[in-house]
């Protein structure tokens, strides 16, 4: 029987193949990864109702400011000064965010005005449905020693919410919720930083 004859490296490279396409499917199996919690977790932040509500607006709020006794002179503050509150509450169902002074105004004409001042950044406040925000005031009243003769008398007020460009007018009254005057002296009058407090307040 004549002999066959095979080139000699023929086996060999058919075993190499084989060996070559065996790792590359082993190493295609061994290199199929699973990913972990750690790595496809999504980080999702909850946003507080302090950080998604929108800004209150001044056609939103029921405004008051009422002084701070029942005879239109002001409650004493041991310094010669006189105080009132200026309330806001919000009207609607939803959260709305109070951040910063409201804007105060009493103008006796065109010519005599004073306007409210508060120091620093106060902290915002988050207002649900039916809730309230009161910013206490202090001024000083006419007659009173060192008073000046820069005053302003008057029934009512305008106000706006922080960061609105449209204010609202303001009826003063006294704490029984009776009409009154404010009788103000001086260039300003000082707002304490606004403060949560319950409706009706």
């Amino acid at each position: 029987m004549p002999a066959t004859t095979r080139p000699a490296g023929g086996l060999a490279a058919l075993t190499a193949g084989l060996t070559l396409m065996t790792g590359l499917t082993l190493t295609a199996c061994d290199t199929t990864t699973t990913a972990t919690p750690d790595a496809t977790a999504t980080v999702t932040a909850t946003a507080s109702p302090e950080a998604t509500a929108p800004p209150c607006r001044t056609a939103a709020l029921t405004w008051t400011l009422s002084l701070l006794d029942g005879d239109g002179a002001g409650a004493g503050q041991g310094d010669g000064r006189s105080g009132a509150r200026l309330t806001a509450v919000n009207r609607g169902s939803g959260a709305c965010l109070f951040a910063g002074y409201p804007g105060l105004a009493i103008h006796h004409g065109k010519a005599d005005g004073i306007e409210g001042a508060g120091s620093g950044r106060p902290a915002a406040l988050a207002l649900p449905g039916r809730a309230a925000v009161t910013v206490d005031l202090r001024y000083t009243r006419r007659g009173t020693p060192g008073a000046g003769t820069w005053c302003v008398r008057q029934h009512e007020a305008s106000v706006t919410a922080p960061h609105d460009t449209e204010g609202t007018v303001v009826p003063v009254t006294d704490a029984h919720g009776k009409p009154a005057v404010l009788d103000a002296c001086g260039e300003t009058i000082a707002m304490a930083p606004p403060r949560r407090a319950g409706a009706g307040t």
